[in-house]
């Protein structure tokens, strides 16, 4: 879990959680997106629970910065080949920007009428992604 401050302020949040031991909803989802869902292994991991405050949640920047520092960060600590996701369809748009690629569409979570779009980017190609344009200063 990481926190983003600007200025004294919290301004978000997003989590990070390794794949291979059940813990993500994108674990839950796999199995049910298809034959086009890629194989998970070793360094592996869910993006998500990314929360911004709400006078950063249109500035694509902002995002943009907090995912490539929490990126930077993770990939310091430890192994990290792949990124997951699970998002709605329209931001599944918007990570496309970063580097992401979404590998399936209305994935229904078993005994809800709820459906996600599932993601995937290497880390090398996410961090392209994200370091392509400038952004403020946001620490970690």
């Amino acid at each position: 879990m990481f926190g983003f401050e600007l200025g004294g302020e919290w301004i978000g949040t997003i989590r990070i959680v390794p794949l291979g031991y059940q813990l993500t909803l994108t674990e839950t989802l796999l199995p049910h997106a298809g034959a086009d869902a890629p194989p998970t292994g070793p360094g592996d991991w869910e993006v998500g629970r990314l929360v911004l405050a709400p006078a950063y949640r249109s500035d694509v920047e902002a995002l943009r910065h907090c995912l490539r520092i929490a990126l930077e960060y993770a990939c310091g600590a430890t192994r990290v080949d792949h990124l997951f996701a699970t998002c709605t369809h329209v931001l599944g748009r918007l990570y496309r920007r970063f580097g992401f690629a979404v590998f399936a569409r209305d994935v229904v979570l078993p005994g809800t009428d709820k459906s996600y779009t599932l993601i995937r980017g290497g880390s090398n190609a996410v961090a392209m992604g994200l370091s392509s344009r400038t952004s403020p200063a946001v620490t970690q």
